[in-house]
């Protein structure tokens, strides 16, 4: 006989979608998302903690509410790679932060470059790095510091709005809009369009994860579409009209997944209207039961791009957007801007290559000082860590060149320069399990030392934890952060290794062999023995990507 308890099923808990109703909070992060909007604490940094010290922070905003002005605590020195996963939050922080820039499309001014220069001097220990996401990080800020280094910021309209958090982080451009000879369009406007309608904005400032936007005519596809949650890829429609491919959906971490094509076409007047619903829908339906399946591209795997596209067009925008073209393949073997090139307008840019993004205060000023003798008022950031310097004119090229060399920014590096990256590592990080910045440069300076006339397209990305930040599962060679057994039996610092990731052409995450480790002392060794088997058994044109899925086991360990 059935009881009444049983006769009432209980209401199945779903993952948290708000638009199903499952509004409680749902995790810790939520909770304090839902007690106050993480906008808010900017002025309890400007009239509280800034005032009153480290100590005077409400620990909700220190491991929370802070992000949303780019601030999280750095790793506090000396606690190796070991700790991290077993010591509490409270125990890792240290009491500075971590500052991150917003520089939506890559685009600075000599006056904002000379001011992330002089901040960087000023109150971060000289540090400045380049990430992948085209921004710049500060370390070893103090909150005192805050209110004034917005106010620098603020004077040259840049911001730390929104760079970190449950948010829409800085907006992927091409730093070649608008030069390009051979872009599709141009998609600066709307890039600035969505910045100034939606960053900020309260409507869009409690998501289930943070959401990362790209938008690019880039020939080269330079903004990595295929990892963003969205992406607006220019296209050229059957009728010679410009507009955007809409992609969603994609993302690495530990549970990496591509982009999907919705296959519409959306006109450029129309993507910040179609941004803002993509974005609604993740705010919407999103999962935030669980933290690790809140990403969006959770809930396109789930729905799949058809229904994906019915729910933007009928809930969100009200109307049904046209089918479109696929994106043309792109352009050349590296989707990097290195090197001298022509503008569409006769001047010349020219890309250089910093040791793995990592810069300093003086070099910033270095770089401003150079750009200006030689006639460039603006400067562009990349998402390989890069940077280019646009509008010299012929007879400034070789100088220019010259200059940027002898203070070690190369512009004709080395392919192991030129396509090594490294996220900021157990240095300042509190997920980081191991070393990344010196262990990276010190690679590039063993192989080019190792393998001086190597020089096919080769990424190797090289991250000091499994979140990805540095995209290992898209490298060539993509190196995991984690502690392995040495020859002795002790445990050190090493990597897990996958080979044979890419973007473009044949999208893959690559191939993984079992048990493939080294030590970090071993790598360039590794590194050395696996690209030499490539360099000898590769046929004509073949990719390293592509001698991966051929190759023998024994050749790639």
């Amino acid at each position: 006989m059935s009881t009444p308890a049983s006769r009432h099923h209980k209401r199945p808990r779903g993952e948290g979608q708000w638009a199903l109703g499952y509004r409680e909070p749902l995790n810790k992060n939520e909770e304090n998302k839902k007690n106050d909007d993480g906008l808010n604490v900017r002025q309890r940094i400007i009239d509280v903690y800034s005032k009153q010290g480290f100590d005077s922070i409400d620990p909700a905003d220190l491991r929370g509410r802070m992000r949303w002005y780019g601030l999280y605590t750095q790793r506090k020195p000396g606690i190796d790679g070991g700790k991290t996963a077993i010591l509490e939050p409270e125990e890792l922080d240290d009491r500075y932060f971590m500052l991150r820039v917003r520089i939506d499309g890559g685009q600075l001014d000599l006056r904002q470059l000379r001011t992330i220069a002089g901040i960087a001097n000023d109150y971060a220990r000289g540090t400045a790095d380049l990430t992948d996401r085209q921004n710049v990080q500060l370390h070893w800020i103090e909150i005192e510091s805050v209110p004034d280094i917005w106010e620098r910021l603020e004077a040259v309209g840049l911001s730390t709005t929104e760079a970190c958090g449950d948010t829409p982080r800085v907006i992927l451009g091409c730093p070649l809009a608008g030069i390009d000879a051979e872009e599709v369009f141009d998609g600066s406007a709307e890039i600035t369009e969505i910045n100034e309608r939606f960053i900020g904005d309260p409507a869009f400032s409690n998501l289930p994860r943070k959401f990362k936007t790209a938008v690019s005519g880039c020939p080269a596809h330079c903004t990595v579409h295929e990892i963003n949650d969205v992406a607006f890829v220019g296209v050229t429609n059957e009728r010679g009209e410009q507009g955007y491919d809409l992609w969603v959906g994609g993302g690495l971490s530990t549970n990496p997944m591509l982009a999907k094509r919705l296959g519409v076409f959306v006109r450029p007047e129309q993507a910040s209207d179609v941004w803002a619903g993509v974005i609604g829908i993740f705010r919407d339906y999103g999962y935030r039961r669980l933290r690790h399946r809140a990403r969006l591209k959770f809930l396109v795997n789930d729905w799949g791009a058809e229904k994906f596209r019915e729910v933007l067009e009928t809930e969100y925008l009200k109307e049904a957007l046209p089918d479109g073209p696929a994106p043309e393949l792109p352009r050349g073997s590296r989707r990097d801007h290195v090197g001298v090139y022509p503008q569409k307008d006769g001047d010349f840019y020219v890309g250089f290559a910093p040791r793995v993004g990592r810069l300093d205060g003086d070099k910033l000023h270095a770089i401003a000082d150079i750009a200006e003798r030689h006639g460039s008022g603006r400067v562009r950031t990349t998402v390989e860590q890069k940077m280019v310097i646009l509008d010299v004119a012929a007879d400034q090229v070789d100088s220019l060149v010259a200059e940027l060399e002898a203070a070690d920014l190369r512009v004709k590096p080395s392919t192991f320069r030129r396509q090594t990256m490294a996220c900021t590592g157990i240095e300042f990080c509190k997920l980081a399990i191991v070393e990344t910045k010196a262990t990276a440069s010190d690679l590039i300076d063993e192989l080019e030392r190792r393998l001086p006339t190597f020089d096919e397209p080769l990424t190797i990305n090289v991250n000091g934890c499994p979140n990805s930040c540095a995209r290992i599962q898209t490298a060539d060679i993509g190196l995991k952060g984690q502690l392995v057994l040495d020859e002795n039996g002790k445990q050190v610092e090493g990597f897990q290794i996958h080979l044979g990731g890419s973007l473009g052409v044949n999208s893959g995450f690559g191939r993984k062999v079992r048990g493939l480790k080294t030590t970090a002392e071993a790598l360039p060794d590794y590194v050395e023995r696996v690209v030499t088997h490539y360099d000898d058994q590769k046929k004509e044109g073949e990719s390293f990507a592509d001698w991966v899925q051929r190759a023998d086991e024994a050749d790639l360990k």
